[in-house]
């Protein structure tokens, strides 16, 4: 079963740091470790993805030993980066175990999407109330799909045998994973910008002609919805300004 655990309280000043790339200001030691993560982004860590916890260890001291998925193996990879001693991994954040893949049963699928919506790397193919399917060789076993099925049809099924940690994962599969995450995160950025560009265009269009788009007659009240109108895109737009480059 996935586990995962809060960030101690050392990390949390630094836990909304979750961007695959922070850029320049992104210490080389932060850099390294996230390297020598497994890149499955399934937050048992209790971080937003293994960026972010990257972060976490080289910059407030978050302990090395929060990552299942990367096995022991994994811990000792992250203590000689550190130079600190290697932990058995945490049992609040799981425990090491073989790759699992998710299997979506094909005869319990409502096609309610909400899989594709939780994974990380986009491996879940599938439309709206159709049958979903799992790209395997894609799939990173981090099990978040699984919570996210209102009928529970998707199982993890180990397929590495006795294999476990990085004897289950290579580096090239944690490369493709990265970049997989990294093209989530552009696309799932992209879709809100647009939706929220569209939502805008739609206030103005009916700012700009009020009367017509209200079954109000009464003056003040129009004018009422005329201020919160202007000042939901007030809003909007000095948050588009805020997270400009």
């Amino acid at each position: 079963m996935r586990q995962g655990r809060p960030p101690t309280a050392a990390a949390r000043a630094r836990s909304d740091v979750v961007a695959p790339d922070a850029g320049p200001a992104l210490s080389p030691q932060a850099r390294a470790l996230d390297a020598a993560l497994p890149q499955t982004q399934c937050t048992r860590c209790g971080y937003a993805d293994c960026h972010a916890y990257a972060v976490a260890m080289a910059d407030a001291g978050e302990a090395i030993n929060r990552c299942p998925p990367g096995g022991a193996e994994g811990v000792a990879r992250l203590a000689a980066l550190t130079g600190r001693a290697p932990l058995a991994i945490d049992p609040a954040c799981g425990h090491e175990g073989p790759r699992t893949l998710a299997v979506i049963d094909e005869a319990w699928c409502i096609g309610c999407t909400l899989c594709i919506k939780a994974c990380p790397v986009d491996c879940i193919i599938g439309a709206s109330k159709r049958m979903h399917t799992v790209i395997d060789e894609l799939c990173t076993g981090c099990e978040l799909c699984v919570p996210a099925c209102p009928v529970d049809c998707i199982a993890m099924v180990p397929v590495t045998g006795e294999r476990t940690g990085w004897q289950a994962w290579s580096t090239a599969q944690a490369d493709e994973a990265r970049h997989r995450y990294a093209f989530h995160q552009l696309r799932v950025e992209r879709e809100q910008r647009e939706n929220n560009e569209r939502l805008a265009a739609k206030a103005a269009s009916k700012l700009a002609d009020l009367p017509a788009h209200t079954q109000h007659t009464d003056p003040d009240v129009i004018e009422r919805k005329r201020a919160v109108i202007e000042a939901a895109l007030a809003r909007a737009r000095a948050r588009r300004e805020g997270q400009a480059p």
